[in-house]
């Protein structure tokens, strides 16, 4: 029988069989006179045997040895139920961070520990809040549950857990827009005043776990308010950051 044949046969394409041939899992049969090649039955068992092990996970490579070796398969079956074993599993907690997003309306790229503080957070109410400005929050949060350690990242995610109960988050909402409102027109005088209200709505909450962050991490913060905030913006964080300094 020729390529064709078989192909159709053991249910494969013909592709697929000259990769075999070509990667050295199935050889190839001598040629006839025409040069095409000349396939019997005993290649067509062969082919099968390839296909039943490829179709249950076994790698090509592996398909020779189990083929010569019949105590080779029961090693290679325990090593791939091992790897099915571990991508269930992989796939299990995957599918549990999903459901954790989904139930929290947060966004495909949210960590799953942020889910639902982000969400609050964007649902705090003010209707007349710039979207751009949740926007910086949540992309500031994201940057510093990266940057920061097991510690800091606890931290943090205790720090938003208090900003997200309704009362405080109402208050921080209120601040925020006053924030976005800010602008070329500002006066210091509002500037100090924010700063002040700020401060004290900061010294309601709890920073238990919370350390200084590394010289990094805080040029990488600098450089996100040079592109995402304007200037007055910039001088209410600048001075909030010195009243946190010794």
């Amino acid at each position: 029988m020729n390529s064709g044949e078989l192909a159709r046969l053991a249910g494969v394409s013909v592709r697929t069989l000259r990769h075999y041939h070509q990667v050295g899992v199935l050889p190839e049969p001598a040629r006839r006179a025409n040069g095409y090649r000349e396939y019997t039955v005993r290649d067509l068992v062969l082919l099968l045997r390839i296909r039943r092990l490829a179709e249950i996970g076994i790698p090509l490579d592996d398909i020779p040895p189990i083929l010569g070796a019949s105590g080779r398969a029961h090693a290679v079956l325990d090593e791939l139920d091992r790897e099915l074993a571990d991508q269930i599993d992989r796939l299990t907690a995957r599918r549990e961070v999903i459901a954790q997003l989904r139930a929290a309306g947060a966004a495909a790229d949210t960590p799953p520990e942020l889910a639902g503080l982000l969400a609050s957070i964007g649902s705090g109410g003010d209707p007349d809040l710039p979207p751009e400005i949740l926007k910086h929050d949540h992309e500031v949060i994201l940057l510093l549950h990266h940057l920061l350690d097991t510690r800091g990242r606890a931290a943090l995610i205790g720090l938003l857990s208090q900003i997200t109960e309704p009362d405080v988050l109402a208050a921080t909402t209120a601040l925020t827009a006053r924030f976005a409102a800010l602008g070329p027109d500002t006066g210091d005088e509002e500037i100090d005043r924010l700063v002040a209200d700020y401060h004290l709505a900061l010294d309601q909450l709890s920073v238990d776990g919370w350390t200084e962050s590394d010289p990094r991490t805080r040029a990488l913060l600098m450089s996100y308010q040079e592109m995402a905030f304007n200037d007055a913006q910039r001088e209410l964080l600048a001075r909030l950051a010195n009243l946190d300094q010794p």
